[in-house]
């Protein structure tokens, strides 16, 4: 439990940040948990991930311009997309993303490396309703991604806000903050449902996830743009390793 509790502060602090905090917690629930099945890790940590990601977006909302026309059509397609991922976890063998999702890990961080000035100054522009649509379009892509898979999200995310929309990367993440939190809450409606929830373990999971998204909520406001850059460039590193190895081992 004490190993549980450390990694959710982790993850939620993480989380808050860039996304990703699934990559830390996910493995801890499967060690600490051996006897439970993929579907009760995923929806015990969605449990746990939408208290951290909910404090932290209330942390961006009172302390960042939140760009909320591009965030609100995001967070509606994701939410409903979450939903039918969640559905098909027991339909479709996740292995095969496995590859795709490494590749395009690759060109992600490659391409925020080589770019120096990505997100670092935000350039955005007056939205339309073009723009709507890709908001659409993004948020039914990762929504299903989320919650069929979910590793790596918040941090797609973060790059497609950045790439399609032209944010800073501090703007970009209190966007994407918004749109977590209904993707996770519609996974989290599924597998509540359909019993997939380790509730005495998951409440505890969340108190500490919401201690670590207001650290990192802090780090972020604090440091700014450059800062969470840096720390994507890390979190997208340690996603690349892990499906390398998963993929490859």
């Amino acid at each position: 439990m004490l190993l549980l509790l450390g990694a959710a502060f982790l993850a939620g602090m993480v989380d808050a940040v860039v996304g990703g905090g699934g990559l830390v917690l996910i493995p801890a629930l499967f060690m600490a948990l051996p006897q439970a099945v993929p579907a009760t890790i995923l929806g015990t940590n969605k449990f746990a991930a939408i208290f951290g990601t909910a404090s932290a977006a209330c942390r961006y909302a009172l302390s960042v311009q939140v760009p909320w026309r591009a965030a609100l059509p995001t967070a509606i397609a994701a939410f409903c997309f979450s939903y039918v991922g969640a559905m098909s976890v027991a339909l479709m063998p996740k292995e095969q993303f496995r590859p795709l999702v490494l590749v395009m890990l690759v060109a992600v961080a490659v391409y925020t490396f080589l770019r120096k000035d990505f997100g670092s100054v935000d350039q955005s522009r007056p939205h339309t309703a073009f723009d709507t649509y890709w908001s659409l379009l993004l948020g039914a892509a990762i929504g299903f991604y989320d919650g069929f898979f979910g590793p790596g999200a918040g941090s797609f995310l973060l790059f497609l806000f950045i790439r399609f929309f032209g944010f800073d990367f501090l703007r970009a993440s209190a966007a994407a903050k918004i749109v977590n939190v209904a993707t996770n809450g519609a996974a989290l409606i599924y597998f509540s449902i359909a019993g997939h929830v380790l509730w005495g373990v998951a409440v505890m999971l969340a108190l500490f996830n919401v201690g670590g998204a207001v650290v990192g909520s802090r780090l972020a406001l604090r440091y700014g743009s450059g800062f969470v850059r840096r720390v994507f460039l890390g979190v997208a590193t340690a996603l690349i390793g892990k499906f390398g190895y998963d993929t490859f081992a």
